[in-house]
């Protein structure tokens, strides 16, 4: 049978790296076998329903360049791809599992729910309120008698719940953990079917991953407890040799301490868990993104690949081909992965350094600041090249370059009367004087000139070229004072040396 996977997000706000992880590992899965990768979009629960989150969870795919073979936004043969879409299909599932006696009615309101659950919680019996020995507790087409049953049903306010069958337990076999088992008298008699029509989560999830012939449920270690519920829907509607198989990935953890890696613990430790920045159209919340950062999709790839799989060798750079090459599930690990943010720019600084001049400055560009022109995108590509050993993402380069674009305006008064005094200074003048004196000003013939005249009068180099960036530059430090001199040009170096001497006259004469 072809392999299928899917990733199955639910458009309820931003999506969390964690998600997109899912989505990776399920990509990664089905293109390693020649299978399809499939988005599905689970907005049952239309009360958290949150416009544009939909458009959000595709320009995240799009940008990471993980494209579904079919989905919501890309077509297929096994839609309509959006639960809402799917709603007539899921009532004949449902009524068929009334009807084998693996469903029921329940007509519980919410008040009557909350003290119920209050009252387990003081007895601290194990079992939920919904448990299949405590069922009959409940108001709901088993306790109650069949007149009673029907005119709450012509009332309409109801709820169907899963049977679960007592004193069972229930074997979930996972391609990470391994066998995993559950006791079905702790389990739930989850809703399967609410009075608004819709199904829930996981009538809707079942369904669809049989009617859309998923092979592989990958999916977040959080959805581990609800599997037996799963394996147990695949029993009741006849589709158990069908069934998929299951992989429930690792948490990614914070940092330092325990949990897992929220909004909240990367606000506090100054970088984002969202692929794209994104801004709710209804509250004042929003986040930045890895994209608007700076990261490369290659790189952010590279970090989510690495957050609970390892290839098994010491290779830590991998294009997405490499990847779908090299993935495989038994190399998934139990255990969370703990993210570390520095790791993720070192993967970015990798990417970045494989980039040209020319493609960093289209990058950096719609960040440029004001005193940039727009006929300046030869020099600031050029500066990325000169800088790109100190990026760790493009627009780095502004904060980098500043002084290319705008003479110093100060300088700095401890190294200038160190260094512009007796014969050091005259030596400096010199120096300027044969500088202005090249036919050729390029870093090499600028470099062999400096270096000659430093080592024709004995001299320290720290005397020498420390005071000769500072009067081109107005900092101590930066790449190379022979390239900079370069960039400048010769008519733009000879001004800056020029108006620097005569500042650091100035300077040293008032002290």
């Amino acid at each position: 049978m072809k392999v299928r996977t899917r990733y199955a997000p639910s458009p309820t706000g931003f999506q969390h790296m964690g998600g997109i992880r899912t989505a990776l590992y399920a990509y990664l899965f089905a293109k390693k076998h020649q299978g399809d990768f499939v988005l599905r979009v689970e907005d049952t629960d239309q009360s958290r329903y949150v416009e544009g989150a939909e458009e959000y969870i595709i320009d995240s795919l799009n940008w990471l360049g993980l494209q579904p073979d079919e989905g919501v936004g890309f077509g297929g043969d096994f839609g309509p791809y959006r639960q809402s879409d799917r709603k007539a299909i899921y009532k004949q599932y449902v009524d068929q599992l009334i009807e084998s006696g693996h469903a029921y009615y329940a007509f519980d309101t919410a008040e009557e729910l909350t003290a119920k659950r209050k009252e387990v919680e003081k007895s601290q019996r194990p079992e939920p309120a919904y448990s299949p020995l405590f069922r009959h507790e409940m108001r709901n087409s088993i306790s109650l008698d069949a007149k009673e049953v029907a005119a709450l049903l012509a009332e309409g306010a109801y709820t169907v719940r899963v049977k679960i069958p007592a004193h069972e337990e229930v074997i979930v076999k996972d391609l990470i953990r391994g066998t995993v088992s559950f006791q079905s008298n702790l389990m739930d008699d989850k809703v399967l079917f609410k009075s608004d029509g819709m199904p829930t989560y996981h009538m809707a999830n079942v369904v669809d991953d049989h009617l859309m012939e998923i092979t592989h449920v990958i999916r977040g270690e959080e959805w581990l407890p609800s599997t037996p519920l799963h394996v147990l829907l695949y029993r009741f509607l006849g589709w158990e040799d069908s069934m998929p198989a299951f992989a429930h990935l690792p948490l990614i953890l914070k940092p330092e301490g325990n949990g897992k890696l929220s909004k909240r613990a990367a606000d506090k430790l100054g970088f984002p868990v969202f692929p794209l920045a994104w801004e709710h159209p209804t509250t004042d919340e929003s986040s930045n993104g890895y994209k608007e950062l700076g990261f490369f999709p290659e790189a952010f790839i590279n970090i989510l690949a690495f957050l609970g799989w390892n290839p098994g060798t010491e290779q830590e750079i991998f294009s997405l081909d490499q990847l779908i090459a090299e993935f495989s599930i038994d190399r998934v690990v139990k255990s969370g992965a703990r993210f570390n943010f520095e790791k993720a720019q070192w993967y970015n600084q990798e990417y970045l350094r494989t980039k040209t001049g020319e493609e960093l400055c289209n990058d950096a560009w719609t960040a440029k600041p004001p005193f940039v022109g727009e006929d300046d995108k030869d020099l600031v590509a050029k500066l990325c090249d000169l800088l790109r050993e100190k990026l760790t993402y493009p627009a780095d380069v502004w904060a980098l370059s500043t002084y290319f674009f705008q003479r110093p305006s100060e300088y700095d008064g401890k190294t200038v009367r160190s260094k512009w005094k007796g014969e050091n200074k005259d030596k400096i003048k010199g120096l300027v004087d044969q500088l202005k004196a090249l036919s050729n000003f390029n870093a090499l013939d600028i470099e062999k000139t400096v270096k000659g005249y430093i080592e024709t009068n004995s001299l320290s180099f720290g005397n020498i070229l420390l005071p000769l960036r500072i009067m081109l530059t107005g900092v101590k430090g930066g790449p190379s004072v022979f390239e900079i001199a370069e960039i400048m040009g010769k008519a733009e170096s000879m001004q800056r040396l020029d108006i620097a001497m005569e500042a650091f006259e100035k300077m040293t004469s008032e002290s």
